[in-house]
């Protein structure tokens, strides 16, 4: 992660050194939905398996998401999220507000699942907590 946003010890700068590099919150937010397993992640998100391999891996360390092994032989983990990364939930529904208000859609790519419930409630100011 990048540490020199955080200099000038905003807390803005200091939340996006957690998670302003590209992909992160999309990482998060796909965990709210459900994925658990790297071949989930990678699935839904269609990134490459480095980049998702670093973005798991700094966000563990930055305690948004907790890595427990599931299977020893071969070795396994799932990433489940932290009380810090469940409290991203607003952060992914403000800025989704947002781009459905001041961006426009691609027409040729498919139209996105319906929006998950706990990001209308939250934007709608009145989700509760998630674990």
């Amino acid at each position: 992660m990048r540490s020199t946003l955080a200099l000038d010890n905003c807390p803005a700068a200091r939340a996006l050194d957690v998670v302003g590099e590209r992909w992160a919150l999309l990482v998060v937010r796909e965990a709210l939905a459900g994925a658990r397993r790297f071949d989930e992640f990678r699935d839904r998100l269609r990134m490459s398996e480095n980049t998702l391999a670093r973005r798991l891996t700094e966000l563990t360390v930055s305690g948004v998401l907790r890595r427990t092994q599931y299977s020893l032989k071969p070795a396994r983990f799932e990433y489940l999220l932290t009380e810090q990364g469940c409290a991203l939930v607003p952060v992914l529904a403000a800025l989704a507000a947002w781009g459905n208000e001041w961006t426009d859609p691609d027409p040729d790519l498919p139209k996105p699942p319906a929006r998950p419930s706990w990001l209308a409630e939250d934007a709608a100011g009145t989700a509760g907590r998630r674990a």
